[in-house]
């Protein structure tokens, strides 16, 4: 159990890093080498896995909950037809949604760790 909790505050970024690679696959698939790119967001949380850092640790914490807030909101307004969005938006909010749910509670998870001192 102890190896369990030393390496749970990992898993938000570990969760960043997974859904990075998996746009980039995606992208990369249609759109080639236009995708690598992407794989620069993946840095910072490569860069806490290698060596934490509390600052970096609370802003990534901080981006991604206002982003996930963002995005939930986009729900709201879809459910309660608020703006109307075209068929490809919804298709994307569709495909997305279980990401929505998880990078806020990452995002949380992240600033609970700052706040914390895990580190």
């Amino acid at each position: 159990m102890q190896r369990v909790s030393n390496y749970s505050k990992f898993i938000p970024y570990l969760y960043f890093l997974a859904v990075i690679i998996y746009w980039f696959t995606d992208i990369n698939r249609s759109e080639g080498i236009t995708a690598y790119p992407v794989l620069l967001f993946g840095l910072p949380f490569l860069w806490q896995l290698i060596k934490p850092n509390e600052k970096l640790n609370f802003s990534l914490g901080i981006i991604f909950v206002c982003l996930a807030s963002y995005m939930i909101l986009a729900y709201l307004f879809d459910v309660l037809n608020i703006v109307n969005f075209s068929y490809r938006t919804k298709r994307f909010l569709v495909l997305g949604g279980f990401f929505v749910i998880g990078n806020f509670v990452m995002a949380l998870w992240m600033i609970r760790n700052s706040i914390k001192k895990v580190f």
